[in-house]
């Protein structure tokens, strides 16, 4: 992939998100935060790339992929005004579609597509595929950490904003704002599980499933950077203090710790 293929799709991905745009102010900004979290995903993509050496024509590729990840979320919102898949449509397979039907992907050479098309696919999966290998698994697993990066970015911001001016609050609540939380998704994380998204029934079970996102990180600069932005104590300072949190707050941050100081994952180009 050449760096000029790489600038027509940012154009094109600009191009395509503003065709959303309408007189709803609550549309507007749920697509906006869809667009600044696809831009700030190529961010966090260009610094996994450095971390983990990728070659030039890689760290295109892996843009690429970061771009067009959340593609299906514009058209998602638009007709369903809400981003929750399980209410909607899967927006992975949607983003997969838009970017067939709309050929984003034009002159790109085959084996670059497939491995964008899977990391696309696979992005917002529970887990990955046992059956992938090579550079298919590689750009996956860089698509999810530089997706989840962001997406820790987003939700400590949203949080904040929602606690400081509920009722001028313009983004979507998916799950009920009560005090209850689930001692099941607690104890998934006490176990290093992952914990089912569609299981969730309130804000505080997506605070804490988000916690446990670190057993599905897949690079040691990954939990580098999680850690150095505090993302998981802001998430903690939205929640319930209660004895179960703190054992669940202390089982993530041990992990994290640990796993960086094992460190080390070695990328083969």
């Amino acid at each position: 992939m050449e760096q000029q293929q790489l600038d027509e799709f940012r154009r094109k991905f600009d191009e395509y998100a503003a065709g959303f745009y309408g007189d709803d102010e609550f549309v507007n900004a749920n697509l906006k935060l869809k667009e600044n979290h696809s831009n700030r995903t190529c961010e966090e993509m260009r610094y996994l790339a450095d971390e983990v050496a990728l070659t030039a024509n890689q760290r295109r590729i892996a843009e690429a992929a970061a771009l067009f990840h959340d593609l299906g979320r514009f058209k998602q919102f638009a007709e369903y005004r809400t981003y929750n898949d399980a209410k909607s449509v899967n927006h992975c397979r949607l983003s997969l579609e838009i970017l067939r039907e709309r050929n984003m992907l034009a002159g790109v050479e085959e084996r670059e597509k497939e491995i964008i098309e899977k990391a696309i696919e696979y992005h917002g999966c529970k887990e990955l595929p046992g059956d992938l290998d090579g550079e298919y698994l590689l750009f996956s697993k860089l698509l999810r950490d530089a997706d989840k990066l962001d997406i820790f970015f987003v939700v400590t911001q949203y949080y904040k904003q929602y606690r400081d001016n509920p009722d001028g609050f313009r983004l979507e609540v998916e799950l009920p704002d009560v005090p209850e939380y689930s001692g099941e998704v607690v104890e998934a994380i006490l176990n290093g599980q992952r914990f089912d998204y569609s299981r969730l029934r309130t804000w505080n079970d997506m605070k804490l499933l988000q916690l446990g996102w670190v057993y599905d990180v897949n690079f040691t600069a990954t939990l580098r950077r999680i850690k150095e932005r505090k993302f998981l104590e802001k998430i903690v300072d939205f929640l319930p203090q209660t004895g179960d949190i703190e054992k669940a707050k202390e089982k993530v941050f041990e992990y994290v710790d640990s796993a960086i100081e094992r460190g080390g994952i070695e990328v083969k180009k």
